[in-house]
């Protein structure tokens, strides 16, 4: 198992700081790397991967420095964002390419089998140029995949996939990190990130504005009321009561039920069962409805 560290980690290029003192530490299992365009994610990814040194701080993969360690891309498979793939090679040469350049045994066989991986037999022999995007993005996947590496980062990998393109590789980044590799996605598609990764890291403007299971941080976010869907036996009894008893910040009653927003999140959270037996209302529904990632990272882009 690997381990990807991060200790007070700058980049700057000339006088723009792509990324600004970052501490993370990226482990087993699947964590999503999460921020608007230019928050610094394909910098940090390129810094881990070895590519670029940082400029301050220290990246290190298992206690080795990753900036001029070739050592390192035993361990590492990386699918970058850009294509940068040779249009006229099959899948299967081009993958087999990369067995051959990590040193393999069996170059072949290993390539045939990252391409079944990727769910891509069927097109292994056809050339890249004809694939669609995200065909190449499965091609790219299987390429990181050859050599069997502890670590995977993957900068955008979902970028034009299907449907189903995205629910297979969804199903094998689970698969990877459940047999304790350590895989690092960035995505915009928070809902997939939300399905898949135990934890997330957001970057916003450069710095890491969050780090941990996003449900975890959104309750650390008392300057925000969370809130919540309720529909009872009787809504317009249970708003009264909820406004009486002071442990909601607001109540809107509406045709579907009520909307309500507390900002502190344990005192409602044991008023609401009280509130409604004391006044013989059964509660039918109680749903967070802002506890979803996309309302975590809005919020943490907007701060």
């Amino acid at each position: 198992m690997s381990v990807l560290e991060l200790t007070s980690v700058s980049r700057w290029f000339g006088n723009v700081v792509a990324v600004n003192d970052v501490t993370m530490t990226i482990g087993p299992g699947v964590t999503g790397l999460l921020g608007p365009n230019g928050a610094g994610k394909s910098t940090l990814l390129s810094m881990m991967s070895g590519f670029l040194p940082p400029s301050s701080g220290t990246v290190t993969l298992d206690g080795e420095p990753t900036w001029r360690n070739p050592a390192i891309y035993s361990l590492i498979g990386i699918v970058p964002e850009a294509e940068a793939m040779f249009d006229s090679m099959t899948a299967q040469q081009f993958v087999e390419a990369n067995a051959r350049l990590h040193g393999l045994p069996h170059p072949v066989e290993a390539a045939r089998a990252a391409i079944d991986h990727v769910d891509m037999s069927f097109a292994a022999d056809r050339r890249i140029g004809q694939f669609s995007k995200g065909m190449k993005q499965r091609v790219k996947m299987a390429t990181a995949l050859v050599h069997s590496p502890s670590v995977l980062l993957l900068d955008e990998p979902f970028n034009g996939m299907d449907p189903r393109q995205r629910m297979h590789l969804l199903e094998l980044l689970q698969r990877l990190g459940d047999e304790g590799r350590t895989v690092l996605f960035s995505s915009h598609i928070l809902e997939e990130v939300e399905d898949v990764a135990g934890t997330i890291e957001v970057m916003v403007a450069g710095r890491q504005a969050a780090s941990g299971d996003f449900r975890s941080i959104r309750r650390l976010m008392t300057q925000r009321p969370h809130q919540y869907a309720i529909v009872s036996s009787d809504d317009r009894a249970l708003a009264a009561a909820i406004i009486a008893d002071g442990t909601a910040d607001g109540v809107t009653l509406g045709a579907d039920g009520l909307v309500v927003q507390a900002s502190n999140f344990g005192a409602f959270a044991h008023a609401l069962p009280r509130l409604a037996s004391q006044h013989g209302i059964s509660l039918r529904d109680v749903t967070p409805s802002d506890e979803s990632l996309e309302s975590v990272f809005a919020y943490l882009v907007s701060r």
